[in-house]
């Protein structure tokens, strides 16, 4: 694994581009498959979890090139449908959408569960019960699937939670299914919308994306299209932070602020000086932060993805902060961690309580997900002294080029 070093307590400035969206892109990806000719995605980002997708698209024998750009070239014209196996489908959870391409294409897929953050439980049953509703059967085996159908028939498919996975996964099985499709309570995220647009874009017929009801009217071939992946919100709202808690002037470049409202409410409230363009957001620290309090909830609430990050910005306000996780129940493990740096922290169950202003230290420190990692590295900026983040492998599986952004900003930081 490797690691990353930080030299902090210094004041950062200058300009960061944010990249394209690590969780669009990669249900775009295996998304792509279900095309009859072939497509070209832009803005695609240069982290891991790209990587570990092409290593799936390269052993189903799909013709793909991305150049240094972002623009990747795909074609599954010779495609071979194989069973995934557990030493590539784990590299990453969102292996999990070849489920509902390669069900839609083929109407057969055959892989082990997949992998990802231990962030808690993530089952797949919602995405295993909407196959089962356009007719398709399931066969598990510990943790291999083995899911088949004769046919797929549109269906209304009622989700018990809003899944952002569930909605996108059942989507891609549906685009090909005979007669029409409801989701009822999908997801509204962003990224389910870039999904479905590169899919009509495909010819494709999903009407309804971004809000709770998505209709899906089958249709028997896709065509050859272009598409461009949106900006990524979370590596967006992590570079804000960042700015609100070392940064004396920090321009934050290829944003959608409409995409990371709930934060932006946060941060004015906590007092950060922010200046919101159509395309940008400016950001001074002015070191009198007040407390805030956070519940994270489905979009257009507050992401549990931004929460790990936004505690290591409350060790700096007056007063005690509090976080109430309501998506998963085992994503406070980044706290132990600031606690090693000094952070005054109680947890309670689903609760967490942050009392500030706390001076934070250097420590030795482990990444347990992406998003604690990057909660880590805005705790590391602050500190004195240098800061070791182990794992910080999970740290480039989301944000691209994150030691070039950050050193371009005037930070002191390696990766070993």
């Amino acid at each position: 694994m490797k690691t990353l070093e930080i030299e902090g307590n210094k004041k950062l400035s200058g300009t960061v581009k944010i990249s394209g969206a690590k969780n669009s892109a990669v249900a775009l990806i295996p998304a792509s498959i279900l095309c009859d000719e072939s497509v070209t995605i832009s803005n695609i980002p240069n982290i891991s979890d790209i990587s570990a997708l092409e290593d799936i698209l390269k052993y189903l024998n799909v013709k793909f090139k991305r150049d240094s750009s972002g623009e990747m070239y795909i074609d599954p014209n010779n495609m071979k449908n194989k069973m995934l196996p557990e030493s590539i489908s784990n590299k990453l959870r969102a292996s999990y959408y070849f489920m509902g391409a390669l069900l839609g294409k083929y109407k057969r897929v055959e892989m082990y569960f997949p992998g990802g953050c231990t962030i808690g439980a993530r089952p797949i049953d919602l995405h295993l019960k909407g196959f089962e509703s356009l007719g398709a059967k399931v066969k598990q085996t510990k943790n291999k699937y083995i899911i088949t159908a004769d046919e797929l028939i549109g269906s209304n498919i009622y989700l018990d939670v809003a899944s952002v996975g569930a909605t996108i996964n059942i989507m891609l099985a549906a685009v090909k299914a005979k007669g029409i499709t409801v989701i009822e309570n999908a997801a509204k995220e962003p990224e389910i919308v870039n999904i479905a647009t590169f899919l009509n874009n495909m010819g494709a017929k999903i009407m309804g994306a971004g809000t709770n009801t998505i209709k899906i009217k089958g249709v028997s071939y896709l065509k050859s299209c272009y598409h461009e992946v949106i900006p990524d919100r979370i590596e967006a709202a992590t570079y804000i932070m960042i700015g609100a808690a070392v940064c004396t002037n920090l321009v934050v470049e290829n944003v959608i602020p409409e995409h990371i409202d709930a934060l932006i409410q946060k941060l004015v409230e906590m007092g950060v000086d922010l200046k919101v363009d159509s395309d940008k957001v400016v950001v001074t620290n002015k070191n009198n932060l007040k407390k805030i309090n956070v519940m994270t909830l489905v979009y257009p609430g507050f992401p549990t993805d931004m929460q790990q990050i936004i505690a290591s910005l409350m060790t700096q306000a007056e007063g005690e902060s509090r976080i109430e996780e309501t998506i998963y129940e085992n994503r406070f493990l980044n706290l132990y961690e600031l606690v090693k740096m000094g952070a005054n922290i109680k947890i309670e169950g689903n609760k967490a309580y942050i009392k500030g202003k706390t001076k934070l230290k250097s420590a030795e420190v482990y990444a347990n997900d992406l998003r604690a990692g990057a909660g880590l590295v805005l705790a590391a900026l602050l500190a004195d002294g240098t800061t070791k983040i182990n794992n910080a492998d999970y740290i480039l599986r989301g944000y691209e080029d994150i030691v070039l952004k950050l050193t371009n900003l005037g930070a002191k930081i390696r990766l070993i």
